[in-house]
């Protein structure tokens, strides 16, 4: 653990939005980490040295056998502790207090909580209509406050809403002010970082230098691959390292035959021309579209492709040689993800990377330098490092490619039918001004044939579904409203421009997680 930065130090109980208290955080520029409370006794705590600490929300019951609980000596370090939720109950708990189950004082939803007559610092910003609207979820609820602490806050079924002990700087809500259903949720924790001394001093100014830093004293004077994918991940960490140690980075981009249109050659230009950065094209094209010959089953395809994209990175690797480390785009939400909260073996990281599983196999280390960060900071790390604003922005492309936008068989005429499809579909967006409005936009070519009239003549051509959609996180999405005016110049265009293509429909469905995708 480095101490460059002040930290905050977040005990996870459970939560299903402790993430989002990490965001609220990282918005306020304040390095926080989370770890699990089983995780979190003495000795970390004097490693980690935390300039304050939250304790999270969480499903248990303080009363049942084997909850949660923290080390008592966070209440001794002497710095401010905010409690939420089972949080709150958590502190009362241990501080001499008394918590009650439900009995109907249950409270889950949207709630409304109306100040006492005593002021705090904490509430700066609140009550200015007299009340707040919050975000409860609790069953169980304090009954007794513990020694030193007051009541700041009240709602109909939590008497206790709002409390705390000013002169230990130990405050407590029965509430979650990090979801969007409180609306004056991070004005509550600006103020608590303010009084815990934060400066802001998290920027992706200083995180680059000590990235930096970083991947020197761990690559030494070895040398490094890195699969570049084009997205947004691999490719912020590829320049990130190649800032740090030069020469001795070779990337690998695996051309698989299913990018969009001239995507291959805008990163191979990029990472050549602008960045002038070691690079491997390795068009395999060929290989991968005649393996996928003939091939509907989705899960089919996909494997396929995974399987030879690792072969065709193993064999290029082998053809750096003397390569001892692995650069991956590893986010913070990943990492966050392969900690079992209930101590259990680690549960699956989610496929993000097409190189998942290499290191073990090839005999190397790994290097990955966003491991800290969420989407939104690798973004703005890219800006830092000089991306380019088109590429930084850019909409999510899956690793398979256009392989899960094109139902059925893959055929190169489909493809490249597909590929001019949806290039007039993003221009036309870009052309309207609703590029980063949209979270994902994308075509898809059905595996059906329609038939239709040409001006005098009949034609028997494609259908193509158009998919956009809103996300925050990728993981649920709902469909984009476009006006019937775009819809209408959008097939329009297609019909007119891309030859194969007869029919266009727009997919208004809404998405629960790991479907955003037509396969």
């Amino acid at each position: 653990m480095t101490h460059a930065h002040q930290r905050l130090l977040i005990i996870d109980f459970g939560s299903q939005v402790t993430q989002l208290i990490a965001r609220r955080l990282r918005e306020l520029n304040v390095y926080c980490e989370i770890h699990p409370f089983n995780r979190v006794d003495d000795a970390f705590l004097k490693a980690f040295a935390p300039q304050a600490v939250i304790l999270s929300g969480g499903p248990a019951s303080v009363f049942a056998e084997g909850a949660p609980m923290p080390p008592s000596s966070v209440f001794d370090l002497g710095v401010p502790v905010l409690g939420i939720c089972y949080g709150q109950q958590v502190m009362m708990h241990c501080l001499g207090g008394r918590v009650e189950r439900g009995h109907g004082t249950a409270e889950f939803g949207r709630a409304f909580v109306t100040p006492t007559e005593e002021r705090l610092p904490l509430l700066d910003g609140w009550f200015s209509d007299g009340r707040e609207q919050v975000w409860m979820s609790h069953g169980d609820h304090v009954s007794r406050l513990a020694p030193g602490f007051e009541v700041y806050g009240t709602s109909p079924n939590a008497p206790f809403a709002i409390t705390a002990d000013p002169a230990r700087r130990f405050y407590a809500v029965q509430f979650h002010p990090e979801v969007h259903h409180t609306p004056k949720g991070a004005q509550l924790y600006e103020n608590f970082v303010k009084a815990a001394g934060f400066t802001g001093d998290w920027t992706m100014g200083a995180y680059r230098e000590d990235a930096i830093g970083k991947i020197r004293q761990q690559v030494g004077d070895g040398r490094v691959i890195c699969a570049l994918s084009g997205g947004v991940d691999s490719s912020v960490a590829a320049v990130l390292i190649h800032e740090a140690i030069g020469e001795r980075l070779t990337c690998v981009f695996v051309d698989h035959g299913l990018m969009r249109l001239n995507e291959a050659e805008e990163v191979v230009s990029m990472f050549r021309g602008h960045y002038n950065l070691p690079l491997i094209h390795a068009d395999e094209s060929d290989l991968f579209l005649g393996a996928l010959e003939g091939v509907s089953d989705p899960e089919t395809k996909r494997k396929i492709i995974g399987r030879l994209f690792i072969e065709t990175f193993e064999k290029h690797a082998r053809e750096i040689g003397g390569a001892a480390f692995l650069a991956q785009g590893t986010l913070y939400p990943d990492v966050i993800e392969s900690v079992s909260f209930a101590g259990g073996p680690s549960v699956t990281i989610k496929s993000h990377h097409n190189v998942g599983g290499l290191p073990e196999k090839m005999g190397m280390k790994l290097v990955e330098p966003l491991r800290e960060l969420f989407k939104d900071e690798v973004r703005a790390l890219g800006r830092e490092l000089g991306l380019p604003e088109s590429f930084i922005r850019r909409h999510p492309f899956p690793g398979p490619g256009l392989a899960i936008r094109c139902p059925g068989e893959i055929t190169r005429e489909k493809l490249d039918i597909l590929r001019r499809a949806d290039a007039v579909y993003i221009d036309q967006i870009r052309r309207h001004g609703l590029y980063d409005a949209i979270w994902q936009a994308f075509a898809a070519i059905l595996p059906v044939r329609t038939v239709g009239v040409m001006g005098d003549g009949r034609t028997y051509d494609h259908a193509l579904a158009l998919r956009a959609v809103t996300s925050v996180d990728g993981m649920t999405a709902d469909y984009y409203p476009f006006t019937h005016e775009f819809l209408s110049e959008t097939a329009t265009r297609i019909i007119n421009e891309v030859k194969g293509i007869n029919r266009v429909f727009y997919d208004v469905t809404s998405k629960p997680p790991g479907t955003i995708e037509m396969e």
